[in-house]
């Protein structure tokens, strides 16, 4: 028989080759190539390939051309690579698509509303939801709640539980602490794919989560947990086992130091849903996004909280970008009662360099709070220190501010941050970025009822921005008054959005004349 050749696989961009590389020669990637053992067709296969192969030299024997039978070359098919035989009687599978049956899915309800619309309105049954995120941000606690949630919503029905990291006690231990105790939810702890597969058959769960698909391994395939083959065995076989019994199964994913899935890239193809599970270690603040959905949208986002009693969903996650001196109570100006005073109601002072703007992520329009400091540099090099905003744009931004606003802090340190860890990273926060940067160099802060919204270019005109309504009118129901906007273009118009006055800025200059930003002054350190 003869020797299987070796080949050795990239789990990032699929490259192939029969020697090992460190460093992927295809796209680059460092420790991405691993040993793939090529599966071999069963013995009735090979039978069935070498009775064809008979049977095909025999027939273009006998039609005399027998070069053509020497080198195996029949009919343009070279049939030693032949390992699946087209079956007969398959008619009958292919139909027109109009009279195909539109039945109604009744969806699974995780309780859990963020989690629901991030979904596409609940879980899909016989859908394999894969969710991936950095160790230690709650994938497991999030499922284990859902877990609970799920029972608890149908009691007539087991939810399964399948742990490959934990032992049975852990889990317990978790699910106490979260308050997910039901008699309906199974728990089992086990490596074992073929275990994973019998629970399934014996139990039919309503639904089933998998915590981790890199530590399930399969006995019948060669490889390491965790490795290209045995990820792409597990995933297979669950994938095969959800479409055949209509069960619904949430798959934890790992992910490298990169952040991109721990795996093959199969897995993310082979999945139906595939959700990033975000957040900053040093915040409570968690976010679920969808990369890949084939049953609902991908631009939608769920926030959720961390907290000591586990997971639980922000349904208005606005006040948690906002500090106290931008939070809608207090952005009438009308001041806050402070109960520590009688009830008085005492005014929160205006706070200089900061400015709020607002995102849209998926539907949802959120404010970011942009908090900047500007001061004096004992360095050679000014330090530029932020957080939760691209580096690189800053850096634009303080020379567009330079050259357009005349407003200079080139040889300032500058500090720039966001609240509770949310991203300004969108083009529509370059104007709430600059006149954070200006208030701070000016010491003249802004008010708090004012929000900007605006892409400043090289040239320092203020661009257009997508769903502008949108976020205006969300401006507005958490009580901001005023809106610094770009001029429209000709033939568009932006709907009256009562509450709030809008005040159309074309340049950089204008929008710093309009807060009275626009005198030089020299940064002094206080």
């Amino acid at each position: 028989m003869a020797k299987q050749a070796t080949h050795f696989l990239c789990s990032e961009c699929g490259w192939s080759g029969s020697k090992w590389f460190g460093r992927c020669p295809e796209c680059g990637q460092w420790g991405t190539i691993a040993e793939f053992h090529e599966a071999r067709p069963s013995a009735a296969a090979r039978t069935k390939i070498a009775r064809t192969r008979g049977q095909a030299t025999a027939q273009t024997a006998s039609s005399g051309n027998a070069q053509s039978a020497k080198q195996g070359d029949f009919d343009g098919t070279d049939i030693r690579m032949i390992r699946t035989a087209p079956l007969s009687g398959v008619e009958g599978l292919a139909q027109p698509i109009t009279e195909v049956d539109k039945q109604s899915v009744q969806r699974i309800s995780t309780s859990f509303e963020e989690f629901d619309r991030v979904l596409g309105s609940g879980i899909v049954p016989g859908s394999v939801v894969l969710v991936a995120g950095e160790p230690g941000i709650g994938k497991s606690t999030l499922l284990l709640e859902t877990a609970g949630k799920v029972a608890a919503a149908n009691p007539q029905y087991q939810v399964l539980y399948v742990s490959g990291e934990e032992s049975a006690s852990q889990v317990r231990m978790r699910a106490s602490r979260i308050h997910a105790i039901y008699k309906n939810l199974l728990l089992a702890s086990t490596t074992d794919l073929g275990t994973v597969l019998g629970l399934l058959e014996s139990t039919k769960p309503l639904l089933t989560i998998v915590d981790s698909a890199q530590t399930i391994i399969s006995a019948d395939v060669d490889g390491i947990a965790g490795g290209s083959t045995q990820v792409r065995e597990v995933a297979s076989a669950l994938i095969d086992m959800a479409k055949t019994y209509d069960i619904p199964v949430l798959l934890v994913g790992h992910v490298t130091k990169d952040g991109s899935i721990a795996g093959p890239r199969t897995l993310e193809h082979l999945v139906d849903v595939v959700c990033q599970f975000e957040g900053d270690a040093q915040t409570a603040l968690r976010l679920l996004r969808a990369t890949k959905n084939r049953f609902g949208p991908t631009d939608e986002v769920g926030c959720f909280d961390m907290s000591g009693e586990g997971i639980e969903e922000v349904t208005d996650p606005s006040q948690i970008f906002l500090s106290q001196t931008g939070a809608a109570a207090s952005a009438d100006g009308s001041g806050q009662t402070d109960a520590s005073n009688g009830g008085a109601e005492t005014t929160i002072p205006e706070t200089e360099g900061t400015c709020v703007t607002f995102t849209v992520d998926g539907h949802r329009s959120l404010p970011i709070e942009v908090q900047s400091l500007v001061t004096t540099s004992a360095l050679p090099t000014p330090r530029r220190a932020v957080n939760g905003i691209d580096s690189s744009r800053l850096a634009m931004l303080i020379a567009v501010l330079h050259r357009h606003g005349r407003v200079s802090v080139l040889s300032n340190d500058v500090y720039l941050s966001t609240i509770a860890g949310g991203l300004a990273k969108e083009p529509a926060c370059d104007l709430a970025i600059a006149l954070a940067l200006a208030s701070a160099a000016q010491h003249t802060p802004i008010p708090r009822n004012y929000v900007a919204l605006g892409e400043i270019s090289l040239t320092g005109q203020i661009r257009p921005v997508p769903r502008l309504e949108q976020r205006l009118r969300e401006a507005a129901r958490l009580g901001f008054t005023h809106a610094l906007i770009p001029v429209r273009r000709s033939g568009t118009r932006v709907q009256h959005v009562p509450g709030i006055t809008v005040i159309e800025v074309p340049t950089l200059a204008r929008a710093l004349s309009v807060l009275d930003l626009h005198k030089r002054r020299a940064v002094r350190m206080d």
